[in-house]
């Protein structure tokens, strides 16, 4: 009976006509490709279409455990259908914005990519630059002063696709220049930023001779404007248009929707996610950054901004679904670094924390070395991290490199709260070793563009005066953040993932996706755990 039953058909075909077999072939082969529909992406390609990174400025992990039974957007959807990782952390130090930014999408902490804090100083140029600064380019749509990618010595997820041949356009979109220009890399397609003076999406002739006709009639829609005399909880903005309302947005989530708002046009403008090649939008939405610097991590405001954050995720993912095809968009979440808690704040419960001043440590480090080789100019400029020594004090003389830094790091050392002290020498020359701490300041550091004595001082102190808080140290509260991927269970295996992982480790993962190159700074591990 079984032979039989598996002849049957093929007997049936015999008898039929061929016109008839052809409809019936049609039909069989209609249902096998319906039925594989069901189960697979929509592909246009031979991987995703989209890449979308996701970053929110200053989020810190706990806020997904806080709040998340309050989430109903897109940040419950990437943790209930999502590679969740619990333990991931930024391994280098400091945990600033450029750094994390860089980070992300090049696999490379900063003793590889160069960029070694928001800023430093730049013993060539006689002066301290941004991360970003860029002379040789021009500001479009607004304000003064070049921005590119020139100062970042790696390459990112999006130049490897480009280099590849697989890559399609690549942009990033922020409130911040940094956040903008240093995840999209320096291939990009472009890089847009919010102006505070303009009230415009900007950008620079790193990437266009003018702005593209459709950035040029978003700005002409004024959106900014629309917040004028809002109000957000305690904050009432200012009822008049212009700059002073501008800068003001930045600490509330209006601005986030700026950015949301920009970032859906570039989606829809550019077509992304529409061909066979892989796109990638990067997106940081900064408010949360500026909220946490004025009043901390634990009040009302930051909650609330959390929730505004599930939303705004929400529509992004919504929307690059529906114009690259649900299972052509992978996903990663990330932040760029925590934050501390106000000190002050702990000091109420008990904890430890306080204030330090940073012109106190370089006046020690002056009279130190003043004291030991004679009067002299010996601090040429502080850094986020430490401080930089001149190259010649004394003139005609020769004090050993060595014995100034020395010098200085014994006079630190003598000051309260000062946990431990790295000089240019020991970072150069000493094998590396030591604990995690040790790793991240060495990760973090940069021959050619860090300072020649660091700091860490104690955990939860800071500096600046009281009220408000910061971040950039190696401390946890400053580097675990979330870390999710999401895209179609072809490429990644949902779950909760408690091992650890480091935020490097995103690059060269997605690298493994897409089937291209790591990014030539790339220094972390593939996440094979999260791989079908």
């Amino acid at each position: 009976m079984t032979g039989s039953a598996t002849v049957r058909p093929i007997l049936l075909l015999g008898t039929i006509t061929v016109y008839n077999r052809f409809a019936l072939l049609t039909i069989l082969l209609a249902c096998l490709v319906s039925s594989a529909g069901a189960q697979a992406p929509q592909t246009r390609g031979s991987g995703p279409t989209m890449v979308l990174a996701i970053v929110v400025d200053q989020m810190r992990y706990d806020y997904l455990t806080r709040y998340g039974s309050e989430f109903h957007g897109g940040l419950k959807r990437l943790l209930d259908e999502g590679a969740v990782f619990s333990n991931a952390n930024y391994e280098a130090a400091p945990t600033v914005t450029a750094v994390g930014h860089s980070t992300i999408l090049s696999g490379a902490t900063p003793s590889v990519s160069g960029i070694a804090g928001n800023t430093w100083y730049d013993r060539g140029e006689g002066k301290s630059v941004q991360s970003i600064t860029d002379d040789n380019v021009q500001a479009l749509g607004g304000g003064s002063g070049g921005a590119s990618p020139q100062r970042l010595l790696v390459s990112t997820i999006g130049d490897e696709l480009k280099i590849a041949g697989k890559g399609g356009k690549v942009y990033g979109v922020s409130l911040k220049d940094r956040s903008a220009i240093l995840p999209a890399g320096r291939m990009a397609d472009g890089a847009f930023w919010f102006n505070a003076e303009t009230g415009n999406f900007v950008s620079s002739t790193w990437y266009f001779t003018a702005l593209p006709a459709w950035a040029d009639r978003f700005n002409a829609e004024r959106r900014a404007d629309r917040f004028a005399g809002v109000q957000w909880l305690d904050t009432q903005l200012p009822t008049e248009t212009g700059a002073t309302l501008y800068r003001e947005l930045d600490a509330t989530p209006f601005a986030d929707q700026l950015v949301l708002d920009f970032a859906l046009t570039v989606l829809q403008e550019e077509q992304l996610g529409e061909d066979a090649k892989t796109d990638v939008l990067a997106v940081s939405f900064s408010a949360m950054d500026y909220v946490g610097h004025a009043s901390g991590p634990d009040t009302p405001a930051m909650h609330d901004m959390v929730l505004t954050i599930d939303d705004k995720v929400g529509q992004l993912l919504d929307a690059a679904e529906r114009q690259a095809g649900r299972g052509n968009v992978v996903v990663v979440f990330t932040a760029d670094h925590g934050v501390s808690p106000v000190p002050e704040e702990n000091v109420e419960k008990q904890l430890p924390g306080g204030r330090y001043s940073a012109q106190a440590e370089r006046t020690a480090v002056e009279n130190a070395l003043s004291a030991t080789f004679g009067e002299g100019k010996y601090v040429e400029a502080n850094g986020e991290m430490g401080l930089y020594l001149s190259a010649d004090p004394v003139p005609g003389k020769a004090i050993p490199r060595a014995e100034l830094e020395r010098i200085a790091a014994d006079a630190l050392r003598q000051l309260p709260h000062v946990a431990r002290i790295y000089t240019r020498t020991q970072l150069t020359t000493t094998p590396q070793s030591g604990d995690r701490l040790d790793q991240r300041v060495r990760n973090g550091f940069h021959a050619g563009r860090s300072g020649d004595v660091l700091v860490v001082h104690e955990p939860y102190w800071l500096t600046g005066g009281p009220g408000g808080t910061t971040h950039g140290s190696p401390y946890s509260y400053d580097t675990h953040v979330p870390l999710i991927f999401f895209g179609p269970a072809t490429l990644v295996k949902a779950g909760q993932y408690h091992g650890e992982a480091a935020i490097h480790d995103i690059a060269p993962t997605l690298a493994n996706i897409l089937n291209i190159a790591a990014p030539s700074g790339s220094l972390g591990r593939v996440l094979a755990e999260i791989l079908p």
